[in-house]
């Protein structure tokens, strides 16, 4: 054993984390806006779905999720008999921060004749108010399932949910949300950016803004623009998402060239996502170490977001994790 007095650090504080995933049969997941020291560490890389139903397939009994906490509430929604911890409990979203749970309620009860599809980016209450959950790279299929005159409520990310309107010519209520780190790209920098490399494709993510999403060759899921990263024609490619997702393009495509979209004036760092950030090598040792911060959720709310995930799987199962929502 290890002098638990002296703080781990480097290879001692690895080994430490592999050993305690041995002993409590532990899976370690990552979701690509991870720091690359976990993405490398992680058992799985991927979204945040994907990542669940991964976790779930196993005989682990302790999950590790290493992302943020409704990605982590999933993952328990899925997975009730086994332990699942979150590194940083205050890893939060500001998708799921911009929906309250009794706000979204009284918005559905003012729209009574409206289903509800929402952005696996909320909390588990939320799912539990909700008729079907997407993601990006389910939404689209789901979408083509429901009957034009079924009138739709779409919530957290109002950006998603008006990519998808403009796209389908579907008139939807959009819940005002927004992701904090795709709302912060500079259409601006970005044309600068695009002066310097115009051969370059633009990959972004439909939580960007209108004014991202114009500019790009290609819109999808993480997962989505992942791939297409690997199909693209040429060496050079601006990707309109957390940067985080490079370190799995250089590892794949080390020839070609990645370039994060910039945000605000071209020099912030506000296109990283301060709540994955929370989530450090220190804190996965001490979570599997201790078992907490653990995720609990009563059986009676887990059965009801459940219900919502199912009708998704149903409707898209072929999809999750897969998908993409084509070109712009």
């Amino acid at each position: 054993m290890t002098d638990q007095t002296k703080p781990l650090t480097g290879q001692d504080l690895l080994d430490e984390i592999n050993r305690l995933r041995k002993e409590k049969n532990a899976v370690i997941l990552a979701h690509y806006y991870q720091t690359a020291d976990i993405q490398d560490l992680a058992d799985f890389v991927g979204d945040s779905l994907e990542l669940s139903r991964k976790a779930a397939e196993t005989d682990a009994d302790v999950i590790v999720f290493c992302g943020v906490k409704f990605m982590a509430d999933t993952a328990k929604i899925l997975s009730p008999e086994k332990i699942v911890v979150l590194p940083d409990m205050d890893a939060g979203c500001s998708l799921e921060d911009s929906c309250p749970p009794e706000k979204f309620k009284a918005f559905r009860e003012a729209h009574p004749d409206h289903i509800a599809l929402t952005y696996i980016n909320c909390s588990t209450e939320v799912k539990a108010l909700s008729d079907v959950i997407v993601t990006s790279s389910s939404a689209e299929t789901i979408l083509s399932q429901i009957p034009k005159e079924q009138k739709i409520i779409f919530g957290p990310d109002r950006h998603l949910g008006g990519y998808l309107s403009r796209k389908f010519g579907r008139e939807m209520l959009l819940w005002p949300g927004v992701c904090i780190v795709h709302e912060a790209f500079s259409e601006t920098e970005l044309l600068k950016l695009k002066e310097q490399y115009p051969n370059a494709p633009i990959a972004a993510h439909p939580e960007c803004p209108p004014v991202i999403i114009d500019h790009a060759d290609y819109v999808g899921s993480t997962s989505g623009i992942l791939q297409f990263a690997k199909t693209f024609d040429g060496d050079t490619l601006i990707v309109a998402t957390e940067p985080h997702i490079i370190h799995q393009m250089e590892k794949a495509l080390p020839e070609k060239t990645f370039i994060g979209a910039p945000g605000a004036d071209g020099n912030c760092s506000c296109n990283i996502c301060p709540y994955m950030a929370l989530n450090t090598m220190e804190k996965i040792y001490a979570c599997l170490r201790d078992l907490e911060p653990r995720i609990e959720i009563e059986e009676g709310l887990r059965l009801k977001a459940k219900q919502s995930l199912d009708r998704m799987l149903e409707m898209a199962s072929g999809t999750i994790g897969k998908g993409d929502l084509g070109r712009a």
